[in-house]
C-alpha cells in the first residue's frame, strides 16, 4: 500500500516536468523564430541607416518624402517596386523643387533586372533622376 500511495505523486511529478520542459522548449524557439522575422530589414530601417537629411518629410498635401536633402527629394524603395518609386520620386520632385533621387533596395540576384527598367524609363524620357542602390541585407 505504501508503494502506491508513492507511485501515484511520482507520476504526477513526472508529467509536470515533462510539461514544463515541452513548454520551455517551445517558447525558446517561438522567441528564436520572433527574433529571426525581426531582424529583417524595413524600408524604414534603411531610410534610418542611410539618410543625410530629413526623414519622412510631410508635404502640404500629407505625402511624406522618404528623404529631404539639400539637393534630392529621395525615395527608397524595394526593388520589385522601381516603377512605384520613379512615380513617387518625381512627384515629390514637382512638391519641392529639388531632383528627384532613388534609392533602390535590391537583392543581388535581381538587382540588374529592376536597374535595367528603372534605367531604361528614366533615360527614354529624358528624366532628370538620380539612382542608387543599397544591397538589401537581413541584419
Amino acid at each position: 500500500m505504501i508503494k502506491q500511495f508513492f507511485f501515484v505523486p511520482l507520476v504526477l511529478l513526472t508529467s509536470l516536468i515533462i510539461f514544463t520542459l515541452v513548454t520551455l522548449f517551445s517558447t525558446s524557439n517561438f522567441a528564436q523564430a520572433k527574433s529571426a522575422k525581426s531582424a529583417k530589414w524595413r524600408e524604414a530601417d534603411f531610410v534610418d541607416a542611410h539618410c543625410q537629411g530629413e526623414i519622412e518629410h510631410v508635404l502640404i498635401d500629407k505625402t511624406r518624402v522618404d528623404c529631404l536633402t539639400d539637393t534630392h527629394a529621395i525615395e527608397y524603395d524595394w526593388g520589385k517596386k522601381w516603377a512605384e518609386s520613379l512615380g513617387q520620386a518625381l512627384f515629390y520632385s514637382a512638391m519641392t523643387g529639388k531632383k528627384a533621387g532613388i534609392v533602390l533596395i535590391v537583392n543581388p540576384k535581381s538587382k540588374e533586372r529592376f536597374l535595367k527598367r528603372l534605367n531604361k524609363a528614366i533615360s527614354d524620357n529624358d528624366l532628370d533622376v538620380d539612382v542608387w542602390t543599397i544591397t538589401n541585407r537581413k541584419t
